[in-house]
């Protein structure tokens, strides 16, 4: 993005506050679906050198797939139906890996919030949600 493409974006969510709120809960969101899925690895085996390998690897793998195709600034640009299936694993992963915890009602109300902002996030970035005039 350029600076000019940034102070639009910016314009855009002064102009709609919701809009902000939601990209920080998305923010928000995607670190508590790091720290479900390190919480899954170093609790998911015994033994201490495969728990540290799942506690810290399973994280490191979310965030690089992240990085590569589901980030803003991705540095492999994918369809919509691609990102989507990226943030699907992801974030499907951290409630998954909530409820592998043993924690059921937490990884289902995590599955809905998660859906709930990630749907008006796409929504909203692609420009679906913006007046348009020309």
């Amino acid at each position: 993005m350029t600076a000019s493409n940034d102070r639009s974006h910016l314009t855009t969510l002064q102009g709609r506050p919701w809009v902000a709120a939601n990209e920080v809960l998305a923010f928000v969101l995607e670190l508590v679906a790091i720290g479900c899925l390190s919480w899954w690895g170093f609790t998911a085996v015994d033994g201490r050198p495969a728990s540290i390998l799942l506690g810290l690897g399973t994280p490191a793998a979310a965030v690089a797939l992240w990085g590569l195709f589901a980030a803003p600034r991705a540095r492999i640009r994918l369809p919509l139906a691609g990102v989507l299936a990226v943030k699907t694993l992801v974030l499907g992963g951290a409630a998954a890996a909530v409820y592998g915890t043993g924690h059921p009602v937490a990884a289902a109300v995590l599955a809905v919030v998660l859906v709930l902002n990630t749907g008006c996030a796409e929504y909203f970035r692609r420009g679906a949600g913006q007046d348009v005039t020309t």
